[in-house]
């Protein structure tokens, strides 16, 4: 019930070498909603785009409870909040990138969109090493040229597969 409150989206993932990417629904390039496993596995994420008041908090209850997650940083995330960067990622949690600006990446430019990803990748890479592989558009915005950019700059494209702000809805 923690991670509800705590504004979590989840989305099944598994490995990323055992990922495919090239799912078409009627000419419309999909990013990852879900991914078939016989095991009983869900893959959770936050969003880190806006304060870091938060963060110490979800941190240790995720230590507590031994659970990995998905932090998707913006550009000024990182760099308002590096220190917490580092620390998210020497608690063994993925750091996916989730744009620069946080802008709809379908009404930019493909060079725009690509500028938008890899300045934030860049940024985390000089600041940890780390070579960042999974993007989450920004209000979960993209069109087919958004997934085929996302996927020329080295990322797996990635979309939520149950929103916790729809649940928190239906359970009042």
């Amino acid at each position: 019930m923690a991670f509800l409150i705590l504004g979590i989206t989840a989305f099944f993932f598994l490995a990323p070498q055992a990922v495919t990417t090239s799912s078409k629904v009627s000419g419309r390039n999909l990013p990852i909603y879900c991914v078939e496993t016989s095991e009983p596995k869900v893959a959770l994420s936050f969003d880190a785009a806006w304060g870091n008041e938060d963060t110490g908090e979800i941190l240790s209850i995720l230590k507590k409870h031994d659970v990995h997650v998905t932090f998707f940083m913006t550009g000024g995330w990182v760099k308002n909040y590096p220190e917490d960067v580092k620390t998210i990622l020497a608690a063994g949690h993925d750091l996916g990138n989730h744009s620069e600006n946080h802008k709809n990446m379908s009404q930019l430019s493909t060079e725009e969109c690509k500028e938008e990803i890899m300045t934030v990748h860049e940024r985390v890479k000089e600041l940890t090493g780390y070579e960042m592989f999974l993007f989450r558009p920004p209000y979960g915005d993209y069109d087919n040229d958004v997934i085929t950019t996302v996927e020329g700059c080295g990322y797996y494209p990635i979309q939520w597969d149950v929103d916790t702000c729809v649940i928190n809805n239906i359970n009042g």
